[in-house]
């Protein structure tokens, strides 16, 4: 998605590392090297999820009922961390990001709140972080792009194998993909190599992002009546269009009329 706006905080030299900001009509968002918005944040509703991909992240509640930890690795403007901040109180949320320039202007530009006991940020390679021994986790996120493509690093068959020995009993992995990406097709089956009891994909609602769910434990298939009760549970509380992610599942999955297989 490119951004044709007005520079707020203007646009530097071409630089693959450079972060940098920009706000139209409300909405500021947050660039890593080129146009493409790769966070953004409505500034009048600073902790709703403004991009469809975001909302469309939090899927995972469809299939875990009341997590307690999330690990995530990618901070960028910090939509995600600060939605569970705000709307889930019960969650503990670690987020492993390899720049430090996105952290700092994460908090100066996009309210993502300072380290506490429910949410902690911490500079490092995710992909490196991951392979060594630490907590569980009932939920990984990952979302990890520069300004072309996922970081190779983050979408190599090593790293996956090492988020499903950190994923808890029952624990979800969710990856942000960009369903243009040249190597979609080959993540999408390392992925589903290392999680050979069920991966699911859901594209977000405006084209291009594409969120790949993948259990730990196989819920087994589950019928369409159940998820649909749960989204309209999930809407209530949460204000997100769960519904919409319900119809998502049906486009790219096994399925019949009745249930949704893994």
């Amino acid at each position: 998605m490119k951004f044709l706006a007005k520079w707020r905080i203007r646009k530097p030299a071409d630089d693959a590392e450079t972060v940098y900001v920009s706000e139209k009509y409300g909405v500021r968002s947050l660039h890593i090297g080129s146009d493409t918005v790769q966070s953004a944040m409505r500034i009048a509703k600073p902790n709703d999820l403004e991009l469809a991909y975001t909302r469309s992240m939090m899927a995972f509640l469809l299939f875990s009922e009341r997590p307690a930890r999330v690990l995530m690795v990618g901070l960028g403007g910090g939509s995600l961390a600060k939605f569970i901040y705000h709307h889930l109180p019960w969650i503990t949320t670690e987020v492993v990001e390899i720049n430090p320039r996105v952290i700092a202007i994460a908090r100066q530009c996009f309210h993502v709140p300072e380290n506490d006991a429910r949410l902690s940020v911490i500079v490092g390679n995710g992909a490196e972080y991951l392979a060594r021994d630490g907590r569980g986790a009932d939920v990984i996120a990952v979302d990890g792009y520069d300004a072309e493509s996922q970081a190779a690093a983050l979408s190599d068959k090593g790293f996956y194998a090492h988020c499903h020995a950190r994923l808890n009993a029952g624990g979800v992995l969710v990856v942000n993909l960009w369903g243009s990406d040249r190597s979609f097709n080959d993540t999408l089956l390392r992925i589903e190599a290392v999680f050979p009891d069920g991966t699911l994909c859901l594209p977000a609602e405006k084209p291009g992002n594409i969120i790949v769910l993948a259990f730990r434990h196989s819920p087994g298939s589950v019928r369409w009546d159940v998820l649909t009760r749960r989204a309209l549970e999930l809407e209530r509380q949460y204000g997100l269009e769960f519904s919409r992610f319900v119809a998502g599942l049906r486009k790219m999955n096994r399925h019949d009329e009745h249930r949704l297989f893994l």
